[in-house]
This record gives C-alpha cells, sequence and structure tokens, in this order.
C-alpha cells in the first residue's frame, strides 16, 4: 500500500471509529423516548370517566415502574441545545410537558387532580416540575416559553395536563419524524370528542369548543382563527354546518379532575 493509499485508509477508519463511538449525528441530538413510549403503551387505557371518554393513566402503576424514574432521570443531564430542527425541538418539548405534568402528580400523589399539587403561594404550573439539561423548569416554562413561540397551535391538543378534560394522552411518544402525521390525528381525535373537544348542536345553531380555544384564541390566529382551524380537522359530517358560518359559541365546562385509571 503506497503513502496516499495508506493515509486515504486511515482517514476513512478515524470516521469510522467516531461513528461507531458517537453514532450518527441524528441519533446523537436526538432524546431516546423509547421508555417514555413503552410506559404508555403499558400503562395509559380508554375509559370513561364522569360521562367523558378519554384515554387515562394508571398512576398507581407508573408510580413504581422504575422505566418512569429512569427517563426523568436521563432529562436531567440531556442538553436541549442539542436539538437542531423545529420537530425535533417539538417533539422533546411536548414529550417533556407529559412527563413532567405526570411527574407533578406522583411526587403529590395520591390527589384529586393536579391543581391539588400547588399551594396557595404557587399554583402547580409555576412549580418547579423537574430539571432538563441542569436546570430546573415548570410546566408553564414549557407551554408558555418555549412551545407557545413555536407557532404550532396544534401543540395545544398534545400537551396533556393530567385532567379528564385535557386532550388525551396517546398511546405513543411524539417523535419528530412522525410528529406532523401525530399532531394531525390527535387535533381529529380531540375534535371528534363531544365530551371535551367540540360538540356541535345543529337545532340551537350552537358550538361548544373546549376551554383550551378560547385561552389560546390568538394562537390560532395564524391558521386563520379558532373556527377556520377546527373546520380544517373536524369531522366531514360537521364541515358544511362549520363553514355556514353564524354558529353562536358557548364552551364546555372543564374538568380538573385526574385522568386515572
Amino acid at each position: 500500500m503506497n503513502f496516499k493509499s495508506k493515509t486515504i485508509f486511515q482517514g476513512i477508519l478515524i470516521i469510522m471509529i467516531t461513528l461507531v463511538l458517537n453514532g450518527t449525528p441524528a441519533a446523537a441530538q436526538a432524546f431516546d423516548f423509547s421508555g417514555w413510549d413503552a410506559l404508555l403503551k403499558k400503562h395509559v387505557r380508554p375509559t370513561t370517566l364522569e360521562g367523558v371518554r378519554l384515554n387515562a393513566l394508571d398512576y398507581a402503576r407508573v408510580r413504581t415502574d422504575p422505566e418512569f424514574k429512569k427517563i426523568v432521570s436521563a432529562l436531567k443531564s440531556f442538553p436541549p441545545a442539542r436539538l437542531k430542527t423545529r420537530n425535533q425541538k417539538l417533539a422533546f418539548w411536548i414529550n417533556v410537558y407529559n412527563i413532567m405534568a405526570v411527574k407533578m402528580v406522583l411526587d403529590h400523589y395520591p390527589v384529586k387532580g393536579i391543581k391539588d399539587a400547588g399551594s396557595l403561594f404557587q399554583s402547580v404550573w409555576e412549580q418547579p416540575a423537574g430539571q432538563v439539561g441542569g436546570k430546573k423548569i415548570s410546566l408553564n416554562d414549557i407551554e408558555h416559553k418555549i412551545l407557545r413561540k413555536m407557532d404550532e397551535p396544534r401543540m395545544h391538543v398534545a400537551i396533556v395536563c393530567a385532567s379528564v378534560s385535557c386532550p388525551d394522552l396517546r398511546r405513543e411518544a411524539y417523535r419528530a419524524e412522525t410528529l406532523d402525521v401525530q399532531l394531525t390525528d390527535q387535533t381529529q381525535r380531540f375534535l371528534q370528542n363531544w365530551g371535551k373537544g367540540m360538540r356541535l348542536d345543529s337545532e340551537e345553531n350552537r358550538l361548544y369548543l373546549s376551554k383550551i380555544f378560547s385561552w389560546f384564541e390568538g394562537d390560532f390566529e395564524t391558521q386563520g382563527g379558532v373556527l377556520e382551524f377546527i373546520t380544517t380537522y373536524a369531522p366531514a359530517s360537521i364541515q358544511k354546518d362549520l363553514k355556514r358560518g353564524k354558529l353562536k359559541i358557548s364552551y364546555l365546562d372543564y374538568n380538573w379532575n385526574l385522568n386515572t385509571l
């Protein structure tokens, strides 16, 4: 082997060793949510609570599942700055919000609802929920300072505040490579849930919506407003009524009781 060939061979060898040790760039940037995915598949089941259909979580079993502690521990040292693409960041922070909401419940378990984890001086949303990348973070930090600034209103039906009227927990983790499909499906499912997402009363010409669409109305302006957004994802059977307009808007009662099995 001549000098030039030897040099090329050594260069290729170095690159191969580096890839083996560090993984591919994409793999190195991503957080491994496979444990969270498995936990959701194991402990989330469809049920009906107080007349509302939902995916409920078995908090008692999650509390004793060592996988949950591993996930929380791994997040403590994971640097979010490693995430490069928009979908990586969205999927990561949606998953983290849902994990931290569960953690807040478990840190104060048993509770009737997540709000019971708060105090007179600091709401549950403002309290440190856990650590990410060595920094304490609250649910408000994740929702308002990170996710809402990413201009993706569908995130409002993906983050789950551990309550009956919240959007459902999916039985899978969100992933950057499938995020758009997951968010579309999540939005459609939420709007098909008459108990907490949306309900149309044709006789009264009245549309009942989740209070999420009132609380965060401004976040849907980039999609043409709440009604335009809803029409895009609503069941085909009621799209004519929505497009006709002149609907009276009311909001469904919000049930803050725990989404538990």
